[in-house]
């Protein structure tokens, strides 16, 4: 029969077991109330200002901000979009994974009793464990494994946050692009309304046909028209740059977007071809977690090596039997021989080889990217400077027009023609400095860092707006 020791011991064991066992807190979506949360979202949010002090190398003086420029706008769309939020609980998920890499196997317990016919001692009782022992460092090339992967999916988490303060970078020049070729095009309708009035005026005294007039009076319309379809893109980009955010639309409306040095990108001499290929080979997140992954096949190809060497398990066991108390001690191994994990070695080494092909092919993407990147922007700031030369010289047109006319030599509708070729220079300038704003947008999406000083720094691991504890 069991001692009252034995059996007080075994009742501890199991009491212990229950109370370290975690309950399930069940965490149901309500569609109403996330609808609700997602309308409320504002750019005026405390918890978006707290976000702010911690992140922010100056943090704001007043709040809400007054005026937001591109940094500003990158960490509320940090602190709100929804891709980040699937980033940091993939990372959560990953660095779970490593608890569960390091987890020891549980042993096991077993009881047994019954009864014989023999009348000296009915009674036979057993009590056995097992005790599941790993061999050749398994755990330690698991956690290894698990830890690969995690910063894999840290880096998967920069990478994200790239994307997200690329896009608000692109919505933001469409954006303000869009206001900027809606006030050119105003002014430039202005100046066709004027010129339609002069040409009534001549046609009523004989100096011109109709046909003129009606000429200028189809370019007047036609200005009109590119006026309404200006304002549409501008409504559409301000919806684009909200969504870039993570916020409603209403969100967005009344602020002001500033964005110093838009109109004077950085020249391409200040980007060295062997700077921005160096970054593209060593800063590029997604090169980083290629290299992550590639470490992470390398434990799973030692894991699977060491698999070649069985675990054990080690069984002492206590009987009653017959008034003796008997003792032994089994050991249980799994022999390896009809395979020694022959097939698992071979799919991690290929595994493995895939994985240096792939951090290969990122790299020479990376290089390519860079270097076409760079050839685009050069070329983008050429045809930037040959508009500026144009509307240079419609001003200095526009400027001996006024002068002349101011003097006499000269009549309104001379003024208002030059006037017009400024308009439509104009509009070429903002054309070219919009292709090369995104093609500097396309040369920092190729090396995954900013061009311009002010900006948000190279996102790494240690960013604070990557810190999962800031997830919404």
């Amino acid at each position: 029969m069991w001692s009252g020791k034995t059996i007080a011991a075994f009742c501890a064991l199991t009491t212990l077991t229950a109370c370290a066992v975690q309950k399930y807190r069940p965490a149901p979506l309500s569609p109403a109330r996330t609808r609700a949360s997602l309308e409320a979202r504002s750019l005026a949010d405390a918890g978006l200002h707290e976000f702010f002090r911690e992140s922010s190398r100056v943090p704001p003086a007043t709040w809400p901000l007054s005026r937001w420029n591109l940094p500003d706008l990158t960490l509320a769309a940090f602190y709100y979009h929804p891709a980040l939020q699937i980033a940091r609980a993939r990372v959560s998920e990953a660095e779970a994974a490593i608890i569960t890499a390091g987890a020891r196997p549980n042993p096991t317990a077993k009881a047994d009793a019954g009864g014989e016919t023999s009348p000296e001692s009915p009674w036979i009782a057993g009590l056995g464990f097992s005790v599941p022992i790993e061999t050749a460092g398994k755990r330690r090339y698991r956690i290894s494994q698990a830890e690969r992967l995690a910063d894999a999916a840290r880096w998967n988490l920069a990478s994200t946050a790239w994307t997200v303060r690329a896009q608000v970078r692109s919505t933001l020049l469409e954006y303000l692009a869009a206001s900027r070729n809606l006030s050119l095009l105003q002014a430039q309708e202005r100046v066709r309304a004027e010129q339609v009035e002069l040409l009534e005026q001549r046609l009523a005294v004989g100096m011109i046909s109709r046909p003129e007039v009606d000429m200028a009076r189809v370019q007047h319309s036609q200005t009109l028209l590119a006026v309404g379809t200006a304002e549409g893109r501008v409504a559409r980009a301000d919806a684009s740059l909200a969504a870039a955010l993570g916020v409603p639309t209403a969100a967005t409306k009344g602020i002001e977007i500033i964005w110093p040095g838009f109109d004077e990108p950085p020249g391409p001499s200040s980007l060295t071809p062997a700077r921005i290929q160096e970054d593209a080979v060593l800063n590029r997140l997604d090169i980083r977690r290629a290299l992550a992954e590639h470490s992470a096949s390398e434990a799973a190809l030692q894991l699977e090596i060491a698999k070649q060497y069985p675990d054990f398990d080690l069984g002492p066991s206590y009987a009653f039997e017959e008034g003796a108390h008997l003792f032994s001690l089994a050991l249980a191994l799994t022999l390896p021989v009809f395979n020694r994990n022959q097939g698992p070695i071979a799919q991690a080494e290929a595994r493995r080889e895939q994985m240096a092909a792939q951090f290969v092919a990122v790299q020479a993407a990376g290089i390519a990217q860079s270097e076409r990147g760079l050839a685009t922007y050069t070329a983008a700031m050429n045809e930037l400077a040959q508009a500026r030369r144009l509307v240079g010289q419609a001003r200095a047109q526009e400027q001996a027009a006024q002068k002349a006319l101011q003097a006499g030599q000269s009549d309104r509708m001379v003024l208002n023609g030059v006037r017009l070729q400024t308009a439509i220079a104009s509009l070429g300038e903002l054309d070219a400095l919009y292709r090369t704003q995104q093609a500097l947008g396309d040369l920092e999406n190729a090396v995954q860092r900013p061009l311009l000083p002010g900006d948000i720094q190279p996102l790494s691991l240690q960013s604070p707006v990557l810190d999962r504890t800031r997830k919404r």
